[in-house]
């Protein structure tokens, strides 16, 4: 099969852009112009001159000895947490800054939830000297502080939303509605593989750096470019959509995407959109998602900042449908478990999203032979008084 997304902006029955008529200029002018900008020999130099002198890519594909012999198997950490900015989503920020300034844009929004997309965001606007304004639910604000004070420090207006639960998707709501009153001067570069067409695609492409270095990585260290199977935290789902994207013609590879429990999928507190939602339209766009009967969506709720949407990007949704990924989900507890685990075995503290990955390594069949890769989408400093509080240290 093929899983990119098709001339018309789907992934299957997933994608599409439904917009508002105001919003339309916006995503006619990207949608007709992104390939084009990318593709350019101009634009690739550029690109790629950056994700290696300022990002310092390629991030490292680590052999975790220790934690290798705990689980009797063989497993890689590719290490998106020693990016510039501490994640994997400076890679999306340097390209999508770079198509702003092509597209004539000299103001910036963003939203953000765990924060390191904000940061992300306005660290490439400090580098390109533009205009930066990040909206953040005021819950994030007061739980990923660290973050705040580094993007305020970049220069960054950091706007908190007020409505909803003050998380993730009312910050997204809160962005969109700038753009609309902002049409002419103002491009939105969205952090994950959400939102409409061609964003979905788009992120997927700046990200899909992850997997193509792991392909010649793992050649380097095992002789061989597939692994047996690929493991990443999933919310919107930009790292998983990079660490996939190679591979997805692969069918022996195995493709696994954790999603946030919460405080269990029984209970309201949680974020596992694959596991309990049903297909509707959210941030324009047609993805499966938390709702109600009659179609309001459902708050969630994670311990993690980065991972309480309650929706999924389309790609994510297709694979889903299609049986080509597999979708699992961790609980607060047995992610802040896995957390430790990794911090105490291999000297790597892990953002509490990429703790999600790391937690279903308990609940897998994993054999001696096997090549098992884990995307460590972030690191956890932002994380520390989280942490802190749980650990009592």
């Amino acid at each position: 099969m093929n899983y990119q997304v098709n001339e018309k902006g789907y992934y299957g029955e997933f994608g599409g852009a439904y917009i508002p008529e105001m919003m339309v200029p916006n995503i006619e002018e990207l949608r007709l112009k992104y390939l084009e900008i990318i593709n350019s020999y101009d634009f690739r130099q550029e690109y790629i001159g950056l994700l290696k002198h300022y990002v310092g890519r390629p991030s490292p594909l680590y052999l975790a000895t220790r934690l290798s012999e705990k689980y009797q198997s063989k497993i890689f950490l590719k290490r998106e947490d020693l990016n510039h900015t501490g994640s994997h989503k400076i890679n999306n920020t340097i390209g999508q800054i770079l198509v702003a300034k092509k597209l004539g844009k000299h103001r910036i929004i963003a939203e953000t939830g765990a924060g390191q997309h904000g940061l992300a965001t306005a660290t490439v606007c400090a580098l390109m000297g533009l205009k930066c304004i990040v909206y953040m639910g005021a819950v994030d604000v007061e739980r990923q502080a660290p973050n705040v004070k580094k993007m305020r420090m970049l220069g960054a207006e950091v706007i908190p939303a007020l409505s909803g639960n003050q998380t993730l998707k009312d910050a997204t709501n809160e962005a969109m509605r700038d753009w609309i009153n902002n049409p002419v001067d103002t491009h939105y570069i969205i952090g994950s593989v959400v939102g409409p067409h061609p964003y979905p695609d788009m992120v997927a492409r700046f990200q899909a750096v992850i997997s193509e270095e792991i392909r010649w990585q793992l050649e380097e260290q095992t002789g061989k470019e597939n692994p047996d199977r690929v493991i990443a935290c999933v919310g919107g789902g930009s790292n998983a959509a990079g660490a996939f994207y190679h591979f997805l013609d692969q069918e022996k590879v195995e493709l696994i995407g954790v999603e946030a429990a919460g405080l269990g999928i029984d209970t309201p507190e949680t974020a596992a959109t694959l596991t309990l939602g049903s297909p509707g339209v959210l941030h324009s766009s047609r993805s499966i998602l938390m709702q109600t009967e009659d179609g309001q969506i459902v708050e969630p709720y994670s311990i993690s900042a980065g991972l309480d949407y309650p929706g999924i990007g389309p790609m994510h949704a297709n694979l889903f449908k299609n049986k080509r990924a597999t979708y699992m989900w961790a609980t607060d507890a047995e992610v802040l478990d896995a957390a430790l685990e990794l911090t105490q075995l291999e000297g790597i503290i892990p953002a509490l999203e990429s703790a999600h990955a790391l937690a279903v390594l308990k609940k897998i069949s994993l054999k001696p032979e096997e090549v098992t890769v884990v995307n460590i989408s972030g690191r956890g400093d932002k994380d520390m008084e989280t942490y802190l509080k749980h650990f009592g240290y």
